[in-house]
């Protein structure tokens, strides 16, 4: 058995015991430093400090946000920052607690739309280790304020809320989903009781000024902490997440809003992998006009793998995949489109003792390109999930290094000519 295949073993056997509950304790690795070819990836100075993590980007045609978390003591803060002129800005405080639930997998969310924003976070609800709600932040343009502190459901459980996912709709809404676990509660039936007590995936249009249209419950099983992903294609969400059928099939679904109403929950294909817990390794999605694309990890018949597919319909159906990871993977993917037939993923994978960063430009015909690395970096879990997005005709990576039990945010430009 190979190195990492040991790991991943050891890795999927502590989450099928413990969920997504419990970080691994491993040893302190010593963060290393970039490589770049020929420019490729090009550091910014950072607007962090200390200990910070899960980084978070948006990017619009003009503008590219920035959301993280800072620990400072026992305080959890969460800021924002704007890139200008290839700088960021002084970092705004939006919120903090002593309270806050914070996990390496799930991350603040952040969306703009016509100048109002949304940013997420988790705050404990009761006493118990996983009892914690999902909450929001909201600017407005007009009033110029924040309104915090947003309940973002309300089933009044103590339960696990979390894996926030957003996208801008309409003038000034926002259109929001995450994972609710109201009915895996003792008297909904537990968290592990495989009849019932599942977690949901539910939504809700949030407007700008705080209110919020009824939640809807999309899907009524799917597995437990995946991250959930959104896009929208003329002005509606389509979003992609682990499904989990009866039988521990864990494959990635898509439900999209076609025709002013909420489609049935599709495969977006079927790998067909039986895992009896989660893999924490949720999927990605990213749109071009109508046309969108799907990267995810399965490691189906124990073999682990990145896969791409295209949809030139809306996000309806989407091609066969395309395998994009050179050597064994650890999955935690995202993905951006360049053109309606083009897109640039990224992915974690280990290249003998290193674990990298890696990303690649895709095409809708099956035809890839070299794996460039963006860096080196940690397996460990506190590493997380490194993130791409567009600003304009621009691609910007950020990411997380660990330096034994501090972390530190790195932000860059990636050439697409490169590519």
């Amino acid at each position: 058995m190979s190195f990492l295949k040991l790991i991943f073993t050891i890795f999927l056997s502590a989450t099928v015991l413990v969920s997504c509950k419990t970080e691994t304790k491993k040893k302190s690795t010593t963060p290393f430093e970039i490589e770049t070819t020929a420019e490729t990836v090009v550091l910014l100075e950072n607007p962090t400090s200390g200990n910070s993590a899960l980084p978070r980007l948006f990017g619009t045609e003009n503008q590219l946000f920035m959301s993280w978390v800072e620990k400072k003591d026992s305080i959890s803060v969460l800021y924002f920052s704007t890139l200008e002129d290839g700088k960021w800005t002084k970092p705004f405080e939006v919120n903090s607690g002593s309270d806050w639930f914070i996990n390496w997998a799930d991350f603040p969310a952040i969306a703009e739309n016509n100048g109002n924003i949304l940013i997420s976070y988790l705050q404990k609800s009761a006493n118990g280790k996983y009892t914690y709600d999902a909450k929001i932040n909201l600017f407005s343009a007009e009033t110029q304020t924040w309104k915090k502190d947003i309940l973002l459901h309300n089933d009044g459980t103590a339960s696990e809320h979390g894996f926030v996912s957003v996208v801008p709709q309409a003038k000034s809404s926002f259109y929001v989903v995450w994972l609710d676990g109201r009915n895996t509660t003792a008297e909904a039936g537990g968290h592990d009781n495989h009849g019932s007590g599942a977690m949901s995936l539910r939504g809700r249009l949030v407007h700008a000024d705080g209110t919020m249209q009824p939640e809807v419950e999309l899907d009524n099983r799917v597995c437990d902490c995946c991250q959930t992903a959104m896009t929208s294609i003329e002005d509606a969400p389509v979003l992609v997440y682990r499904d989990r059928t009866n039988t521990e099939v864990r494959d990635i679904a898509r439900i999209g809003l076609f025709d002013d109403s909420f489609s049935v929950s599709k495969p977006v294909y079927n790998d067909n992998w039986e895992i009896p817990g989660c893999p924490v390794n949720g999927p990605s999605i990213a749109s071009y006009k109508n046309n969108a694309v799907v990267a995810w990890f399965t490691a189906v018949n124990d073999n682990p793998k990145v896969q791409l597919a295209f949809s030139s319909d809306k996000g309806k159906t989407f091609a066969a995949p395309i395998q994009v990871n050179t050597y064994e993977t650890l999955g935690r993917v995202d993905v951006v489109m360049t053109s309606e037939n083009s897109a640039i993923v990224s992915w974690m994978e280990n290249l003998g003792e290193e674990t990298l960063i890696q990303v690649m430009r895709v095409s809708a015909d099956g035809t890839k390109g070299f794996p460039v690395t963006i860096s080196k970096t940690s397996f460990e879990r506190a590493s997380g999930f490194p993130q791409l997005e567009i600003a304009g005709n621009t691609l910007y990576a950020a990411w997380t290094m660990v330096d034994g039990k501090k972390s530190s945010i790195k932000t860059a430009t990636i050439s697409i000519a490169n590519l």
